[in-house]
C-alpha cells in the first residue's frame, strides 16, 4: 500500500451477525502505525450472582452510528496521531463469550492508541442509543449504563 493511499479511516458497523476479532482489528493496520489496540467486551454468564443465558441489544441505528461518528472526530481532535478507527458493536441476540462490542485504533505508538481506545468504550458506553437486556433462567432485565448521561439525568 502507498503511503498517500493511507488516509485516515473510520469503519463503524451495527451488525446482528457474530463480530470477528480478526476482521476488525485488520481494518486499522498501517504501515505507519506500530500499535494496535483492541477493546473487546464479550458477554459473561453472570451478573451480581445470577446466571445469564445470553444477552440482546437494541439500538436507535441512525443516531448510534452518528453518535459513533461524533467520538471518531474527537479522538482524532484528542490524539491527532491516530490513523484508523473501528468500531463495531453487534444487536440482537449475543450468546456467552461472544463479542457485543469490538473496537480497534491504529497509532505510531501504544499511548495514543490505548487512550483512544479507552476514551472510545467509555464515551460510546455514555452516549450512544444501544440497550442492553439480561436473559436469566426465570426473567430478563434491561440494564443502563452507569456512565449514560441521559438515564443519570433523571434521577
Amino acid at each position: 500500500m502507498e503511503e498517500s493511499e493511507d488516509v485516515p479511516k473510520d469503519f463503524i458497523k451495527l451488525k446482528s451477525e457474530k463480530l470477528s476479532v480478526d476482521e476488525v482489528s485488520e481494518l486499522v493496520v498501517s504501515p505507519s502505525c506500530g500499535a494496535v489496540s483492541l477493546f473487546i467486551g464479550t458477554t459473561r454468564n453472570n451478573f451480581e450472582g445470577r446466571k445469564v443465558i445470553h444477552l440482546e441489544y437494541e439500538a436507535y441505528s441512525s443516531m448510534a452510528e452518528t453518535e459513533i461518528k461524533k467520538i471518531c472526530r474527537d479522538v482524532r481532535q484528542k490524539w491527532p496521531s491516530v490513523k484508523h478507527i473501528a468500531m463495531y458493536h453487534r444487536v440482537g441476540v449475543v450468546p456467552i463469550t461472544e463479542a457485543s462490542v469490538i473496537i480497534a485504533v491504529s497509532s505510531p505508538h501504544r499511548t495514543e492508541s490505548l487512550e483512544a481506545v479507552t476514551y472510545c468504550i467509555n464515551t460510546l458506553k455514555a452516549s450512544v442509543p444501544i440497550w442492553k437486556k439480561e436473559i436469566y433462567e426465570d426473567e430478563y432485565s434491561w440494564k443502563e449504563n452507569k456512565e449514560c448521561f441521559w438515564a443519570n439525568s433523571e434521577k
